[in-house]
């Protein structure tokens, strides 16, 4: 990927170093989603949050969105033992994660900006070990995840070193990738997704709400394939990259991590979606570029 040399993001909270506050791990049951305000937009993207609304009949698991889903990259089964980020390599990866978040702005602003809407830039914090958002205590083994009641993505840049040995996923394309998903949601919480299931969440059965759950970490995926798209169409990927993102989603997707982790797969259990469903709905973004292709909720077939 071509990023050296391009405009790096303001909206970068380094906090690597501090401890962030204590050992306590992710108090998932104490998260909360923030509603968006009605200057971010809103209901003003086109027809697709309408179409969302309408289509809210499966459920969601609101641990999944409140520590990683709504959230983090990779299922929630998944523990990281994580190096310590710090120095040297890490401030060329800050360099990269602050590229990579500028990538997100200018092209998120673009597509709100032609429907009508304005687009609110979320910040990226970068952590060690441990840390404290809206969202409560966070440990690096939650994996890179959005809070959406500060509106911050949180990321230990250590958890790309777990990408590439662990995941057998390396590349920047494929770090770039992580960070795009997270930026997804941000968008979904933006367009109303994420507040819309905070109102529903205690409605929901086990079996719903990992059903739904599974519809909104794959439009996450597809809003991170509609960056991959403005990236190539701007000349900033290099042979191989698309490769190493898509080898990225399948090594995350719900069956690859439990056969790696437990040596059998429970299809019950699935709330982020399986290798091939991930690699489908990123790819269905970088090859439309549409938000109204990433309707995972209406999809006859995830």
């Amino acid at each position: 990927m071509r990023w050296r040399g391009r405009r790096q993001s303001s909206n970068v909270e380094d906090r690597r170093g501090g401890g962030g506050g204590g050992g306590l791990s992710f108090p998932r049951s104490r998260g909360r989603i923030a509603r968006p305000s009605r200057a971010s937009g809103g209901l003003g993207l086109g027809g697709i949050v309408l179409i969302l609304i309408v289509s809210w009949v499966l459920g969601i698991n609101p641990l999944t969105l409140l520590s990683g889903g709504g959230g983090s990259i990779a299922p929630q089964q998944t523990q990281f033992n994580q190096p310590s980020s710090g120095g040297g390599t890490d401030d060329e990866m800050k360099q990269f994660v602050s590229t990579v978040l500028a990538d997100t702005e200018d092209i998120w602003h673009a597509i709100f900006e032609a429907a009508g809407a304005r687009y609110r830039e979320p910040s990226l914090v970068l952590f060690t070990d441990r840390v404290q958002s809206a969202c409560g205590f966070a440990s690096s083994a939650t994996g890179p995840f959005y809070c959406p009641g500060d509106e911050k993505v949180y990321i230990d840049l250590g958890f790309y070193r777990e990408l590439h040995t662990r995941f057998e996923a390396p590349g920047d394309y494929a770090q770039a990738y992580v960070l795009a998903h997270e930026v997804g949601h941000h968008v979904q919480n933006l367009i109303g997704v994420l507040p819309k299931f905070n109102q529903m969440r205690r409605q929901l059965s086990e079996i719903e709400r990992n059903r739904m759950s599974t519809r909104v970490e794959l439009q996450a995926d597809c809003f991170a394939g509609i960056w991959g798209y403005h990236t190539r169409e701007q000349g900033w990927i290099e042979q191989g990259d698309l490769v190493e993102a898509m080898n990225a989603a399948s090594q995350i997707g719900d069956d690859a991590i439990q056969k790696r982790m437990q040596g059998y797969v429970v299809p019950e259990s699935f709330n982020h979606g399986t290798s091939e469903q991930r690699q489908r709905w990123f790819k269905t973004g970088f090859d439309t570029g549409s938000m109204e292709a990433c309707d995972t909720f209406n999809a006859a077939q995830l």
